[in-house]
């Protein structure tokens, strides 16, 4: 059902530990040829070329692309209470870890008469997206809504594909998430087109966004990557992926279980163990013959489970398995390992890291308080996931009085003509000049 990788008595760098454990292919250079004539229609187009759009790709034609407030309102007020509870519970906890992330302005006096302000400045407008499928993830609202609002985004919209089921709306949880949240600009839109509709805009439909975030198929990866310049991105987000490193304390029952709850998402999902136990790594094969089987999505699990993007990795050590995972800078990371917190502060490259047998990644998907849209495809090694920073630039503002700017004058005229832009000196020495 998975592979094995035998690492033990080899001693790899860094790309050769990333070469052993491929991602699923993934074409975005292809799909952006797709999704051009995409774009270009929704650029070039206007509310009918959208309608026509979703009826092409979703097979619905939704009533109008913006969703109505009576929709919303009537989402919010049919969701099922026990559905509605849980989501206000996670709001209460993803808004306290987040609130913590706001940033304050300091200021540098670099000399007497001198400073540099840093002011932290949200984006004014920004477009989220939800996505539809196989899944319905009113999680995703709340995990791009929040920051956003906490960052002080004055602007939100969000897009989410129409849905056959329901008219042509978007799901019923996905609209009642959003006016739970108070979020009222709602388009029932899906895929590239969505992503062209916030970049560029479109005259009585929607003001042009600042920058977009959430994750989706390749289709809007391909999108984010042609669209990066015209409007900003968070990342180009790719299938999901767990990686658990774990010894001979790891219950075989919980690993099976991790690496089966993302595999659900995709078949192309990524499920990694990395372990120095061969016995772990017998009974989780053992467990996962018995619980794929009986999940819901067994077809969609075991396809995932099989795939090149998934295996069990043996190593000699823990110490070589913090190798393995920091050099594969999986998306989500758990730690399952006698001195659990010792093993977590030595990762560098993840997502997000989950410690100990009772921090799974269900949980950060949903209700730990930290925000489950994470960097995929190993680009966990550069960048972070979603946070209240995401929707912040930091803007310098520099004052210099006329002692502070008459002492360093000189210097700066001495660097500029050095860089052979004479005209930057004299902007300066002009400050000397006797004025009539």
């Amino acid at each position: 059902m998975i592979r094995t990788v035998d690492l033990r008595g080899r001693s790899l760098s860094k790309f050769e530990y990333q070469s052993a454990l491929p991602r699923a292919a993934m074409d975005v250079a292809q799909a952006m040829k797709i999704v051009e004539p995409i774009l270009n229609r929704v650029k070039n187009g206007d509310e009918s070329d959208l309608l026509a759009l979703a009826q092409e790709f979703d097979g619905v034609l939704p009533p109008s692309i913006r969703v109505p407030q009576s929709a919303l309102d009537t989402a919010l007020a049919q969701l099922e209470p026990k559905i509605r509870t849980a989501l206000e519970v996670s709001v209460a906890r993803i808004t306290k870890v987040h609130n913590d992330q706001r940033r304050s302005d300091s200021t540098t006096t670099v000399v007497d008469g001198g400073s540099v302000t840093e002011r932290w400045i949200p984006v004014d407008r920004v477009g989220l997206y939800v996505p539809g499928g196989r899944a319905v993830y009113p999680s995703s609202v709340l995990m791009n809504v929040i920051p956003a609002q906490i960052a002080g985004v004055a602007s939100i919209a969000i897009a989410s594909p129409p849905q056959k089921e329901f008219g042509g709306l978007p799901h019923p949880t996905i609209l009642a998430a959003c006016a739970l949240l108070g979020i009222t600009e709602v388009f029932a839109i899906g895929g590239a087109q969505a992503i062209a509709l916030f970049a560029y805009g479109m005259k009585n439909i929607c003001e042009k966004c600042d920058m977009v975030t959430g994750p989706g198929n390749i289709y809007v990866a391909a999108a984010k990557r042609a669209l990066r310049g015209i409007v900003g991105i968070d990342s180009e987000a790719g299938p999901t992926e767990i990686a658990i490193l774990a010894d001979s304390s790891a219950l075989a029952s919980d690993v099976a279980a991790d690496l089966i709850s993302q595999a659900e998402h995709d078949m192309i999902a990524a499920a990694i163990l990395v372990t120095d136990s061969q016995e772990l790594a017998t009974a989780v094969e053992k467990e996962l013959a018995l619980r794929v089987p009986r999940t819901k999505h067994s077809e969609r699990i075991a396809t995932a489970l099989g795939g090149i993007q998934s295996a069990i990795v043996l190593v000699d050590s823990v110490t070589q398995g913090l190798d393995v995972v920091n050099a594969y800078a999986a998306e989500h990371l758990e730690i399952q390992t006698v001195d659990a917190q010792l093993v977590a502060s030595k990762i560098r490259n993840a997502g997000a890291v989950f410690i100990g047998r009772f921090s799974p990644v269900s949980l950060g998907d949903y209700s730990a308080g930290s925000n489950h849209v994470l960097p995929t495809g190993g680009c966990a090694c550069h960048s972070s996931g979603l946070s209240v920073a995401t929707f912040l630039r930091g803007l310098h503002f520099i004052e210099y009085g006329e002692r502070a700017f008459t002492d360093i004058a000189p210097t700066v005229i001495t660097l500029a003509n050095s860089e052979d832009l004479p005209a930057h000196g004299e902007a300066m020495s002009a400050r000397f000049e006797k004025k009539s």
